[in-house]
């Protein structure tokens, strides 16, 4: 099965990488922006590929022609993405119709990665069924992806959900809460940390196991993929601190408002695993097994 990444120098790709490299029964293409920045180089198993460039698209799904296609890529800084309207459609709407419109002539099975953000928190924990309503720039740049990747008319497409990815790799150029979390507990300073949010974080291991069963399957629809704990952002901070047996007592809980994020995030989202257990046999970790596996790979 040749399966085609997006995005494999991000936090989810270099886990696909990690997974898929050595599976015998899978061929992989894993494409990124710039140069290879996973750990092994990849060699010819790597494409540069700017997935803004509808040629560059299509020349490397010519030279290729892969079967299946995990759609990873996306620019998720929900600030940034306020702050630059353009940049968020492009990257994470014109790309995507790139990407489909590759997969579509090649009949490639499209899975795309989307957000608890296309839900506005006022009903979470959210099923697969249940009504989009984004509040912010990001959540409606890729709510508009989803449409697209339904609406195309693919042989095969599959979405999956998640929700505050977290682990470590390579190079990246975002951090995720829970390291973050981490280092600013080990330096003892005063954080601020909301505690009017509700999230069900997500190993990214556990996630990249969700996608490649998608795959594997040959599953469509919706699926919702994230951790099976449901916290405040400020409960998981604790848990982070508690995990690591650091000093919680410069944490300050606060409300969102007060921060004046430029992006409004929905207060309670989460999601419903029943479908992704049933069908695909997904078992996230629990949270606390989520950082154990983290903690392994720090010391690693």
């Amino acid at each position: 099965m040749r399966i085609l990444i997006t995005g494999s120098n991000g936090l989810l790709g270099q886990k696909l990488v990690s997974a898929l490299r050595h599976d015998p029964e899978v061929e992989l293409i894993a494409t990124s922006r710039g140069a290879d920045r996973t750990p092994q180089p990849l060699g010819g198993q790597y494409r540069p590929l700017d997935i803004t460039a509808a040629a560059e698209v299509d020349a490397v799904f010519d030279a290729v022609r892969p079967a299946v296609v995990i759609h990873t890529a996306a620019m998720t800084n929900v600030d940034a993405c306020e702050q630059d309207p353009e940049a968020c459609r492009l990257q994470n709407v014109t790309a995507t119709e790139h990407l489909v419109r590759a997969a579509k002539r090649h009949g490639s099975h499209f899975i795309h990665l989307s957000t608890d953000f296309i839900f506005d928190g006022q009903a979470g924990p959210y099923r697969e069924e249940d009504a989009p309503a984004p509040l912010s720039i990001y959540g409606h740049s890729k709510l508009d992806s989803e449409r697209i990747v339904q609406e195309a008319g693919l042989a095969k497409w599959a979405i999956a959900r998640t929700i505050i990815v977290y682990g470590i790799a390579e190079g990246l150029s975002r951090s995720n809460v829970v390291l973050w979390a981490k280092a600013a507990l080990e330096k003892g300073q005063p954080i601020q940390v909301v505690d009017d949010q509700w999230r069900m974080p997500t190993l990214a291991e556990d996630l990249a196991d969700g996608c490649i069963r998608i795959a594997k399957q040959g599953a469509t629809g919706i699926y919702h993929l994230s951790g099976p704990d449901g916290m405040s952002i400020l409960e998981l901070v604790q848990r982070v601190g508690a995990f690591f047996h650091l000093d919680t007592s410069v944490v300050t809980p606060v409300k969102s408002d007060s921060l004046g994020q430029p992006a409004q995030r929905p207060p309670r989202t989460g999601f419903i695993l029943d479908k992704a257990r049933r069908e695909l046999g997904y078992a996230p970790r629990h949270f606390e097994e989520g950082l154990a596996v983290l903690a392994g790979q720090l010391k690693a």
